[in-house]
């Protein structure tokens, strides 16, 4: 198996923020493309570990999981995780977090037709992952866009620290957010390719190729 002996990391799904004991911030992740990738790299022999965000979909065969909620929870699972020889973080992690969670549900009060909510930073999982004192050998970040994707990930690219950004256009049919087909573009120093659109599964199987042939480098 090509893969066998090497450590795969895979953040996927979306992380939810409490507001109070009913509501949260959320996004719309599926999952479905950091379950695919987990499983395939699992299928080539690595020792695949999933942390996933709240999603409601099976565990792929051979590849140990971890559930978490927030954004907070992802970053110390993902970085407690370590070491790895890749992270993928395929995870769409809030960028921001409710200050302070109401410890009863939040209601409207008479005469306020507004409410204001202050948020802060969340940590930077990517960013610290790529940093890290036991930074794996490959460090793989995702970037969903609407618009100027090739700019955005390229910046995010150099930001970030990481080796490579699989960027992917959301708010269109047939791709992204909540479909099984995709279409992802990596970006790395020097080069890029277009993978899809394809069915999930595809692209995650395209995407380890690539990793592939990045460690064999």
């Amino acid at each position: 198996m090509s893969l066998a002996g090497t450590r795969v990391l895979v953040s996927a799904g979306p992380t939810y923020e409490d507001l109070d004991p009913v509501r949260f911030i959320g996004n719309r992740s599926s999952g479905k493309m950091g379950f695919a990738i987990a499983a395939a790299a699992a299928r080539r022999g690595a020792d695949a570990v999933l942390v996933a965000g709240p999603v409601h979909l099976k565990t792929p065969d051979g590849v140990r999981r971890i559930d978490v909620r927030s954004a907070a929870q992802m970053h110390a699972t993902v970085l407690g995780a370590l070491p790895a020889d890749v992270y993928i973080g395929a995870a769409a992690v809030a960028d921001f977090t409710p200050r302070n969670v109401a410890p009863a549900k939040i209601k409207k009060q008479p005469g306020h037709d507004t409410l204001t909510l202050e948020l802060v930073r969340t940590p930077d999982i990517l960013a610290d992952v790529a940093t890290h004192l036991r930074r794996p050998r490959l460090v793989v970040g995702f970037a969903a866009e609407t618009d100027d994707v090739a700019h955005n990930a390229r910046g995010k690219l150099d930001s970030k620290r990481v080796d490579a950004i699989a960027a992917n256009r959301v708010g269109v049919a047939g791709s992204g957010f909540e479909s099984d087909d995709n279409a992802l573009t990596i970006y790395w120093r020097g080069g890029e390719i277009a993978l899809g659109p394809a069915p999930k599964t595809t692209i995650a199987d395209a995407l380890m190729d690539f990793i592939e042939e990045r460690l064999a480098s």
